[in-house]
């Protein structure tokens, strides 16, 4: 009585063995794919039919079959429900499929491991060394040569960068403007412009009637109103063509040097000096700039300006007015005047210059505050031209600058940099990479290509600490709410480069595992402690080069969120109109006091 389940239950234990060994098997296999395949041609066909309703093959027209509430169509159907594989099936095996080929192969496919995209990133790293020693060291530990090194698409030539810019920053030969055409950088210097005299006339005609200025990018639309005619004027006043001219007025201004004076404070101090320059048609002149002195800039460099972007005017100008400087009648006659000149309500609130008219008054509305888009506020005309200053002061980075620039992206993004170029070439580096001579179009085209950072990108900068006295301070969580938002219209968007002074800051965002998150290595606040402070804690150089690096990250991001009760914050705004980001939007967590 008890034999028969018993034997029934191994002979049931068997087949099922015997049907998975079966099943098991390779040819089995294809079978079952081969099945499956077909069910999915099949339903895949059939819904092709069911929704375009008639097509044609062959000249004989089918009309698609509608199953309606036949059996065929039902749930409820035992055939249906146990051997039909929906559409949304198929297409998820068919990506198991593939991403498990992938990873499969993606080591000997695409060539890229850990060990080599660490060994490019460091002689990426390598070649932006300042120490020669470490330098040499490196090459010949890794058996390496430099000619070898692939191109890094996130860092720029900075020696061949500030020779163009300093050809777009002269007047060219027997002209009145620099060589401003529609022939943009390098591409300019191409022999056949230099040499086609059909190239050359037009060059000169285009030259003559009033070129642009190559620094401003993107269509007018999306800068502010009137911003390359500004830009131009604003040099054209800047560079006379003689300094030496009796009529020729300057305004000699060191930057601001009070205690608990930040960088942006500093900035919105030269624009107000820059905006009476232009309006007693006198060339503003900078003078000591107490951040750069310091050992990173070197020479002449040291304490002015122009260690970090190209000075304001012509060194024609400003050896005119150093020279008037020691001249009791010129101070007298008021030919040259300096900062103690002009009360500190005309340098800070001072009349915005009047010369384009009220470019101000139509400034799209694309900041948001409290969910609301800021159409008009009591400031538009500081704000407008703030944007048009600082826009100008840093028309052009110098070397220096560039260098920083190179070193952050370089520690930021440099090893996705280095994955991407690897996975480009194979298994071709380091063993079979020689020195492969450029082309004409990778040298006076492609190089005019801004450096590659991970786009979309969000920059963000979270001030907190001491700025509560002077404004409306939000927490964290308020400007990832903003990120969140702009993520919901742009889903792609999942990397921001975060800057702040606050450790704090840095700790919470390891929370947010979603993002992913950049930032400058450097030491930063812990508990309460004022700006100045920290500044010193940091040292001259420190404290100025990284927040100059931020700045320009942020204006290059794709988005920016921010708190425009910030002086700095309210400039990269500025920095981002003028730079083809209007209608990228702001999105601030408090309004400008002055507003």
């Amino acid at each position: 009585m008890y034999m028969e389940p018993f034997n029934q239950k191994s002979l049931e234990r068997v087949v099922s063995q015997r049907a998975l060994q079966i099943g098991s098997s390779f040819p089995c296999q294809i079978c079952v794919v081969g099945f499956l395949s077909g069910v999915c041609l099949t339903s895949l066909f059939l819904a092709a039919l069911t929704s375009l309703g008639t097509f044609e093959f062959g000249g004989i027209s089918f009309s698609a079959i509608s199953l309606g509430n036949s059996p065929l169509n039902s749930s409820s159907s035992g055939f249906i429900s146990e051997y039909t594989v929906s559409s949304a099936d198929c297409k998820l095996k068919r990506k198991e499929i593939i991403t498990e080929r992938w990873v499969d192969s993606k080591g000997s496919k695409n060539g890229v491991d850990d060990e080599r995209v660490s060994l490019l990133h460091s002689a990426w790293s390598a070649l932006l060394s300042k120490s020669e020693d470490g330098e040499i060291a490196f090459w010949e530990s890794a058996g390496l040569n430099k000619s070898a090194v692939p191109n890094a698409p996130h860092l720029e030539n900075c020696k061949l960068s500030e020779q163009v810019n300093e050809r777009l920053d002269k007047r060219a030969e027997n002209e009145s403007l620099p060589p401003w055409t529609t022939w943009k950088g390098l591409l300019d210097t191409h022999p056949a412009s230099m040499l086609n005299e059909q190239l050359r006339y037009f060059r000169h005609q285009e030259i003559s009637e009033g070129a642009y200025p190559p620094w401003i990018t993107g269509s007018d639309e999306e800068n502010y109103p009137l911003t390359r005619k500004v830009q131009r004027d604003i040099w054209l006043h800047q560079h006379p063509e003689n300094c030496r001219n009796p009529n020729t007025r300057f305004l000699v201004a060191d930057w601001e040097r009070l205690p608990g004076f930040g960088i942006g404070a500093q900035l919105a101090g030269m624009c107000g000096l820059l905006a009476i320059a232009i309006n007693e048609k006198r060339v503003l002149v900078t003078s000591y700039y107490n951040r750069a002195d310091h050992d990173g800039c070197k020479g002449s460099f040291r304490s002015s300006w122009s260690c970090y972007f190209f000075p304001e005017t012509s060194q024609e100008c400003r050896d005119r007015a150093f020279e008037l400087m020691g001249s009791k009648e010129a101070l007298e006659r008021r030919i040259i005047t300096t900062k103690d000149n002009y009360t500190s309500k005309e340098i800070w609130t001072g009349r915005t210059p009047r010369v384009w008219n009220e470019p101000w008054s139509f400034l799209q509305p694309t900041t948001e505050i409290n969910g609301s888009l800021v159409a008009f506020h009591r400031k538009m005309d500081r704000r407008w031209w703030r944007a048009q200053a600082i826009r100008y002061l840093m028309r052009f980075q110098t070397q220096y600058m560039c260098g920083l620039m190179n070193v952050a992206r370089n520690a930021a993004f440099g090893k996705e940099a280095a994955k991407m170029v690897l996975t480009s070439l194979g298994r071709e580096w380091p063993e079979d990479f020689g020195n492969k001579r450029r082309s004409d179009i990778e040298e006076f085209v492609w190089a005019n290509y801004r450096p590659w950072i991970p786009r979309p990108l969000l920059s963000m900068h979270v001030r907190m600490g001491d700025k509560a006295c002077e404004m409306k301070v939000v927490e964290f969580e308020g400007y990832m709410h903003l990120a969140d938002r702009i993520r919901q219209r742009f889903p792609h968007l999942k990397s921001i480069w975060l800057s702040t002074e606050m450790q704090e800051v840095i700790n919470k965002s390891k929370l947010y595992t979603n993002w992913n998150f950049y930032y400058t290595n450097v030491t930063r606040q812990v508990g309460n402690m004022t700006m100045a402070t920290y500044e010193a804690s940091l040292g001259r150089q420190t404290s100025t080069d990284y927040p100059l690096v931020n700045f320009l990250m942020a204006t290059e991001a794709d988005f920016f969120v921010g708190a425009l009760g910030s002086t700095w914050c309210f400039l990269i705004d500025g920095m981002r109109n003028t730079g083809g980001k209007v209608m990228a939007g702001y999105l601030s967590v408090n309004k400008d006091r002055f507003w």
